[in-house]
C-alpha cells in the first residue's frame, strides 16, 4: 500500500506540473508553507473566510460552494529566503538565497443544479531547505536540511443551508527529507541522512454567510507523521546504513471575518494556530553509530493576517494586506537548521477575473531586523539572526 500511495503522489506530481521540483523554502513560520495562492498572499493570507476561488481547497473548502461550472487554476510561488548570523565573536554566515519554485494546482468541479461540489488539490503546505554551507561557526548543529512535502487532496463541500457550507477531504501526503551536519572529529566529517515516506491526513472547513456584508470561515488541517525510510552515511567513518525516523507535520486551525462594506471593498482579519508544540525531535535511527537525535522541542504559536481589497470595473482588483507571524523556537533548543523568528510579512497584489479566464500577481517580504539567541545548548547557535525574504506568486484560471 505504501509504494502505491507513493507512485500515485509522484505520478500526480510530475504530470501537473512536476511540483516536487523544489518546494523547500525557509520561512519563519516553522515549515509551514502558508502562501498557496496570490489572491490569498496579496491579502496577507486572510482569505478563509473569502475563499472565493478554487484555492480555497487549501484556505477553506467549504469556499467551493460558492463556484459554478469547473475551475482550474494553476500557480507558481517563488521564494528567495535569507538569513544572515553574526555570532558575538564577529563570525558571520548567511543561508543560499537563490529563488526556489512552489507551484500550486486546483480543480473544482461545481454542478448548477445541486448543493455539492467537489474539488481537487496538489500543493506543497510544509517545506524546508537551509542551506548554511559546511564551512559555518555551527556546523556541528547545522550544515544543509530539506524537507519535501506534496499534499493530494480530493475535498467534498456541501452547502447545506443558503448561508452555510461545510466541507471535509483526505490529503495523501509524500515527503522527502536530507539532512547534514559536520560530526565534529576531524576536518571534512559529516553525519548525513536522505530518506522518503508518506502519511494520510485530512483537512475540513467551514464557512457562513449570514448576510451580504458579513462572512465567517474556520479550516482545520490534522497533525500527520511520516515515518521516513532512507539511508544515512557517517563519513568518512563508516559506509552508508539504512536507516529511519518520524516527524511529526502538525496540526493547524484558522478562523477568521470578512465585512464588506460595500460591492467594491472587503477587509478580512484571520488567526492561525499551529501545533507546533506536537513537533518535539526528529530520530535518526539505525545509524552506524546508534541512533541520531535531532532536538526541536517547538511551541506553538499564532500568525495573526489582515488583507483589503478593492473591486474595480471589468473585473480588476487590487489588494494589500499584512500578517504577524510569532516565533515558534525557543532559545534554549534553537537549532540553526530552523532559524525561526518573529516576522512581519507585507504584500501587494492585483489581478483581473474574466468570463473564462483570470490571472493574479502577488509580491510579500518576510522581515526580522535581528532576532538574538541566547542560552542555547550547547551554545554554538548563540548569536543574532537576520531575515529577509522575497516571495512572487502568479497564477492564471480557466472556467469552462
Amino acid at each position: 500500500m505504501k509504494t502505491i500511495i507513493k507512485l500515485i503522489l509522484l505520478g500526480a506530481s510530475l504530470l501537473l506540473g512536476a511540483i516536487l521540483l523544489s518546494p523547500r523554502t525557509a520561512e519563519a513560520v516553522g515549515f509551514r508553507l502558508p502562501n498557496q495562492d496570490p489572491v490569498a498572499i496579496a491579502r496577507g493570507n486572510a482569505f478563509v473566510a473569502t475563499a472565493d476561488n478554487p484555492s480555497a481547497i487549501y484556505y477553506n473548502p467549504a469556499g467551493i460552494t460558492q463556484l459554478q461550472g469547473n475551475h482550474f487554476r494553476a500557480g507558481l510561488y517563488l521564494v528567495s529566503a535569507g538569513v544572515e548570523y553574526t555570532s558575538s565573536g564577529s563570525a558571520t554566515a548567511k543561508t543560499d538565497g537563490t529563488f526556489q519554485p512552489v507551484p500550486q494546482f486546483y480543480y473544482v468541479h461545481a454542478p448548477e443544479e445541486t448543493d455539492f461540489v467537489l474539488g481537487l488539490g496538489l500543493y506543497a503546505p510544509y517545506g524546508l531547505e537551509v542551506d548554511w554551507g559546511e564551512n559555518n561557526p555551527f556546523s556541528v548543529l547545522a550544515q544543509k536540511g530539506s524537507v519535501l512535502y506534496a499534499c493530494l487532496n480530493p475535498v467534498a463541500a456541501c452547502q447545506i443551508y443558503p448561508t452555510l457550507s461545510l466541507a471535509i477531504g483526505p490529503t495523501l501526503n509524500y515527503s522527502e527529507a536530507e539532512f547534514k551536519r559536520a560530526v565534529g572529529l576531524s576536518p571534512g566529517d559529516s553525519f548525513s541522512f536522505n530518506g522518503d515516506g508518506t502519511a494520510f491526513g485530512f483537512n475540513a472547513g467551514l464557512r457562513w454567510q449570514p448576510s451580504s456584508r458579513w462572512a465567517f470561515g474556520v479550516s482545520y488541517r490534522s497533525e500527520t507523521k511520516v515515518d521516513y525510510d532512507g539511508t544515512s552515511l557517517i563519513a568518512p567513518y563508516a559506509p552508508p546504513t539504512s536507516t529511519g525516523g518520524p516527524l511529526i507535520y502538525p496540526q493547524f486551525v484558522v478562523a477568521g471575518i470578512s465585512f464588506r462594506p460595500t460591492p467594491s471593498w472587503n477587509v478580512e482579519l484571520n488567526v492561525d494556530w499551529t501545533d507546533w508544540n506536537r513537533v518535539n525531535q526528529i530520530v535518526f535511527n539505525n545509524t552506524a553509530f546508534g541512533n541520531v537525535a535531532l532536538p526541536l522541542n517547538l511551541e506553538s504559536s499564532f500568525m495573526y493576517e489582515f488583507g483589503v481589497t478593492r473591486e474595480f470595473a471589468a473585473g480588476w482588483f487590487a489588494s494589500v494586506g499584512y500578517f504577524y507571524s510569532e516565533n515558534s523556537y525557543p532559545d534554549a533548543n534553537f537549532n540553526p537548521i530552523l532559524p525561526d523568528a518573529d516576522l512581519h510579512l507585507g504584500s501587494i497584489g492585483f489581478g483581473r477575473r474574466g468570463p473564462k479566464w483570470e490571472f493574479a500577481a502577488a509580491y510579500h517580504f518576510g522581515y526580522n531586523a535581528s532576532r538574538t539567541v541566547s542560552g542555547s545548548v550547547p551554545g554554538l547557535a548563540d548569536g543574532r539572526y537576520e531575515t529577509l525574504n522575497h516571495a512572487l506568486n502568479i497564477a492564471i484560471g480557466l472556467k469552462f
